[in-house]
């Protein structure tokens, strides 16, 4: 895949920044996602191209135009798209969690009824990768991830693997959906179990009193969310328990050492509810 190279140097602050990019302004209204010097360039030609699968599907993302090279540091320009992220208005309004929830919800819903493409990673696949990949954990843990993702329904659907609040821009002309990297096609339920463990996961504050105002709102809002994704969807709330042993044991690859014990105390409240062969 052909690069543009540019030898400048873009503006020293960033507008965002995340753990693989920074994103700074760009020529013509547009953005540049700037990788950080240790991402290898093949992350950045791979982001590209699942953002140019995305959007051939007709769903509302910010375009992708073009992988550009800053200084030997690899980069995508996008469309520029303004606004605060969902995150950000409910830290500001956490009033307002349930209605955020249920915004949410339904965005969620309407992806879904996108068909993702061929060309896309097929989700089992993915997760069993994931599954098979983890370090530390009993093997039964394993293997009852692995035999329940086996059981599981295949599906054809467009799923997004990171849809969180923080991926959510709300723009003047509604809710974009950013971040696309993970993208898969598979059943929606897995994308909904990802979401749903993202949710319990997250960082907490170190200060008591916030640390339950924090977690009040994640129930207030997850609830929102699971309700209004469930009355638009064609899918039972009480599928989803099926899907969060996989999807949480996959998450544990990840290894985010905060997350393991809360996780592995989750895994085991989940167990009764696998079905045995």
């Amino acid at each position: 895949m052909g690069m543009s190279t540019y030898n400048i140097s873009v503006n020293e602050n960033p507008i965002a920044e995340g753990r693989v990019a920074l994103v700074y302004p760009w020529a013509d209204g547009r953005i540049i996602k700037l990788a950080r010097d240790w991402v290898p360039r093949d992350w950045v030609e791979y982001e590209f191209r699942i953002a140019r699968i995305v959007q051939a599907t007709g769903l509302r993302v910010p375009w992708a135009y073009e992988i550009v090279e800053v200084d030997g540091i690899a980069g995508i320009v996008y469309e520029r798209l303004d606004g605060p992220t969902m995150l950000d208005e409910i830290g500001t309004s956490p009033h307002k969690a349930g209605v955020f929830g249920k915004s949410m919800g339904r965005l969620h819903a309407e992806m879904h009824d996108r068909t993702g493409t061929a060309d896309l990673p097929e989700n089992t696949d993915r997760l069993k990768r994931k599954i098979e990949s983890v370090n530390g954990a009993p093997e039964n843990y394993r293997h009852t991830a692995l035999r329940a993702l086996a059981e599981l329904p295949a599906g054809t659907s467009l799923l997004h693997g990171d849809f969180h609040p923080g991926n959510i821009l709300l723009t003047g002309e509604g809710p974009v959906t950013i971040d696309w990297p993970d993208a898969s096609r598979g059943h929606p339920l897995a994308d909904v179990a990802r979401t749903v463990v993202l949710a319990k996961m997250g960082g907490m504050p170190a200060n008591p009193a916030l640390r339950l105002l924090v977690s009040v709102l994640r129930r207030v809002f997850t609830r929102a969310y699971l309700s209004a994704y469930f009355r638009q969807a064609p899918y039972k709330k009480q599928e989803l328990s099926q899907w969060l042993y996989p999807v949480l044991f996959a998450r544990l690859s990840e290894n985010i050492e905060t997350e393991r014990a809360v996780s592995v105390q989750w895994l085991d409240q989940l167990l009764p509810k696998i079905p045995h062969s």
